[in-house]
């Protein structure tokens, strides 16, 4: 994508994003046809991008992170796709761990609303952003990071062809759309494997396993399963963290790309992925948004502060495995304070106190909940959805 012309920037100077966010109303709808029909109008520049793909679960963001981190420190120009977003939108593209511009994103986003103003169906919002990423990374980045959004096989990330694939640990989620079994969800998440591309792939549950080994065969790909954590530094905390790592290493050794061991163990050392067990203040924000990933919480606590139970402010998407994600926090907590995530699909507060025994309050808003424990003794755990850490951090950065 080049520098969007003089000209250019002035048509687009009303904030596109307003526009972007619009699209929302279009819900999700997995496919690849209107993907490739806009990068088609592109000019395809995903094409030319070398790029390394990660799909799975849980850990999805951490392992872009630490590949991100990596690659820098090895003294490459890297992009790095991701979602969702905790505060700005721009935090879902960027290069040299720079967020886009926001010239650069209305020129991007107005290109793309000229494009497909016509077609019907319209893209998604996910389908948009992801052209708008693939677009401005081509021709800026040596090498890019690309995350799923959801699943793999029909996310609009599954147009590029990459140096590896990378699977995180699979567990239930998103069952609405991607199966209500792990096995069919891992079909899903297998649907990232391209023909003689390399895959490496966190540990699994048998069953899991025996799909993903199964697609590689099917596409001559082999396939790595990494077992054991990384021994060295990790700045991030907990020990599913140097897991991902793990997975992280291996991935950027089958790449094919030049990595020196220093670059590996500095970039691991001082990888930043904030939302993920972040402390600020009394405040510890954890985007933990199913069981799998609330047991990684729980056990990182444990790691850090013991036995000790604190009040936990929750909030989470209806969507999600509420009784059991609750039943898993329950044990760190001394009370929950409910909250709604500023998202449609969002689960009531009242409902929520529904699914626990332990002492609970519904409070309107997230800043409603933050102004009641702000001189809590103890620290406060904020958890259940990233959208909520989010909003929690834009209260905090004010």
């Amino acid at each position: 994508m080049s520098v969007p012309s003089a000209d250019l920037r002035e048509v687009a100077t009303e904030n596109e994003l307003t526009w972007l966010y619009s699209t929302q109303m279009f819900g999700i709808k997995l496919g690849l046809e209107n993907i490739n029909r806009l990068l088609a109008g592109l000019g395809n520049p995903h094409l030319s991008l070398r790029c390394i793909h990660v799909a799975g679960t849980n850990g999805k963001g951490s392992v872009c992170a630490m590949l991100d981190a990596i690659l820098r420190d090895a003294g490459y120009t890297v992009g790095l796709y991701t979602s969702p977003h905790l505060v700005d939108f721009s935090e879902r593209i960027r290069i040299q761990g720079l967020p886009i511009p926001e010239a650069d994103l209305n020129a991007g986003l107005h290109k793309l609303r000229q494009l497909s103003s016509s077609w019907d169906p319209s893209p998604t919002f996910f389908e948009y952003a992801t052209a708008l990423a693939l677009d401005w990374f081509a021709g800026r980045c040596e090498v890019a990071v690309i995350e799923t959004g959801m699943g793999g096989r029909l996310d609009a990330t599954n147009v590029v062809n990459p140096l590896v694939s990378v699977i995180t640990p699979i567990a239930m989620d998103h069952a609405k759309w991607l199966g209500t079994t792990l096995a069919q969800i891992a079909a899903e998440k297998a649907g990232i494997i391209k023909t003689g591309r390399p895959v490496v792939s966190s540990s699994q549950w048998p069953e899991v396993q025996k799909v993903l080994s199964e697609s590689t065969a099917a596409h001559q790909s082999g396939i790595t399963f990494v077992d054991s954590p990384w021994e060295g530094e990790v700045s991030l905390r907990g020990f599913h963290q140097k897991q991902n790592a793990a997975l992280a290493v291996e991935a950027i050794k089958i790449s094919g790309l030049a990595v020196s061991n220093e670059a590996i163990t500095t970039g691991l050392a001082t990888v930043c992925w904030p939302g993920r067990f972040q402390r600020l203040g009394h405040w510890i924000f954890d985007g933990a948004h199913n069981p799998h990933s609330a047991e990684a919480l729980v056990s990182t606590w444990r790691q850090e502060f013991g036995n000790l139970r604190v009040p936990v402010i929750f909030g989470c998407l209806a969507d999600k495995d509420v009784a059991s994600l609750l039943k898993t926090v329950e044990p760190i907590a001394s009370s929950f304070h409910f909250v709604p995530v500023a998202n449609e699909r969002t689960i009531s507060p009242d409902e929520l106190m529904t699914f626990t025994a332990l002492p609970s309050q519904a409070h309107p808003s997230p800043r409603h909940a933050m102004n009641a424990l702000k001189n809590a003794a103890s620290p406060v755990l904020i958890t259940g959805s990233l959208f909520l850490v989010g909003e929690f951090l834009s209260i905090e950065r004010e």
